[in-house]
């Protein structure tokens, strides 16, 4: 970030966001914040975040690798996968979209660059290396070199295009190092973003969906067909590693969710609703079934999963039913960064307890529902005695937590 000093404060992440669409386009769109509800407290997202994080449980838990599986048929291990094989890239784009969208939604008044970064360092970091720790005092040391587990450490291992490298120690720990580059830009992304005129923005937002569309096709025209990903799929390795994994092509995931934010917070967003998005959802991952693999990984859904992260915000906006705002979703939520780190965890070391036995249906959907609420117990543990005290103790300057609003302190992301 040259030129930009963390005394820049509103230079640095620019002034806070508008009460959503002001008085004349919340009269012209019926966007009305009920009183006393803060502009950046959106508990539907929270809650939203535990399914994303569940169907990236449900695709490892599917993954027909010796290292996973449990099913003895194959037709069953056949039918599993095809249920789920692009649940977990679902998830981590969902995922992706949100961050931007949270982070644009809650940019603090005065804030500066260096208590942006200090927050994101001190909520990702120590959860991460604590799965790191565990991933390979359980497993993952067997088979990782010293160099490709300090990358996974230093969480650069997305810049490598080695399979073996990106998905290594804890494979979903990934999206964290492409989170960290997106972290990096945000600043420069949001002075940039909040330039644009609120009537234009929707040029801004079809112009980054076209690109995530885009992104298959350029990969598949443009690189080499060989060597094909692990599984199968009809993919070449760099081919994936360019159109699912490299950083600089995934910020048009986060620059899309920012986008779209700044347009429901300036009044420009047409709001379809949540049971309308869910439905395109659920219709765009069943197309995922019919397209080739690149395209399945993110074009199929991403405009569902803009929709329906708008909807949501918009229904806590307008204090709105949502079936996200819940106490039990809401605490899900804010387990779930957790339970992503560590699901994989669960899975791979249950697996190898379990030695090489198959099992039947049954028995695999209630070791599965074991797993899921093994790894929800430690996800809890890990949030409680990690990644909640360690926020509140160093994501913010004494002055800024003696001064820091409810609104401000309740922002999730």
């Amino acid at each position: 970030m040259t030129g930009v000093t963390p005394a820049a404060a509103v230079g640095g992440l620019g002034a806070a966001p508008p009460a959503p669409g002001g008085n004349a386009d919340r009269a012209r769109h019926g966007m009305s914040r009920p009183s006393g509800t803060s502009p950046s407290r959106l508990p539907s997202l929270t809650g939203l975040r535990f399914p994303a994080a569940l169907l990236v449980f449900m695709y490892h838990a599917a993954l027909p690798i010796p290292a996973l599986r449990l099913l003895a048929d194959d037709a069953a291990v056949g039918d599993f996968y095809k249920v789920f094989g692009q649940a977990g890239a679902l998830g981590v784009t969902f995922f992706f979209v949100l961050s931007g969208f949270v982070l644009t939604w809650s940019v603090r008044p005065k804030d500066t660059v260096g208590a942006f970064w200090r927050r994101r360092f001190v909520k990702i970091y120590p959860n991460y290396v604590v799965a790191w720790v565990l991933a390979m005092v359980l497993f993952a040391s067997a088979y990782t070199s010293t160099g490709t587990a300090v990358s996974n450490l230093l969480m650069v291992q997305v810049w490598s295009p080695d399979f073996d490298t990106y998905f290594s120690v804890d494979p979903p720990s990934w999206s964290l190092g492409a989170e960290a580059v997106f972290y990096a830009a945000f600043p420069m992304l949001n002075n940039l973003f909040r330039r644009i005129r609120p009537e234009r923005l929707k040029y801004w937002i079809a112009g980054a969906i076209a690109l995530v569309i885009a992104t298959p096709m350029l990969s598949y025209a443009l690189l080499p067909d060989t060597p094909g990903i692990p599984g199968g799929e009809t993919s070449s390795v760099v081919q994936y590693w360019v159109a699912y994994v490299l950083p600089v092509v995934r910020m048009a995931d986060f620059a899309l969710g920012m986008l779209v934010a700044l347009a429901v917070l300036h009044g420009r967003w047409r709001n379809i609703g949540m049971v309308w998005s869910g439905l395109l959802l659920v219709g765009g991952y069943v197309l995922t079934a019919y397209v080739p693999y690149l395209y399945a990984q993110r074009a199929t859904c991403i405009i569902p999963i803009v929709l329906l992260i708008a909807a949501a915000a918009t229904a806590d906006v307008e204090n709105r039913f949502s079936p996200f705002r819940n106490r039990a979703m809401v605490w899900l939520g804010e387990v779930s960064f957790a339970f992503y780190l560590l699901h994989f965890v669960v899975l791979a070391y249950g697996r190898k307890l379990l030695d090489q036995r198959m099992y039947s249906v049954l028995d695999t959907t209630l070791l599965l529902i074991a797993a899921a609420c093994t790894t929800l117990a430690l996800s809890w543990a890990l949030y409680v005695l990690v990644e909640r005290p360690v926020t509140r103790r160093w994501a913010s300057s004494k002055g800024s937590r003696r001064t820091s609003s409810p609104a401000t302190a309740d922002a999730k992301e």
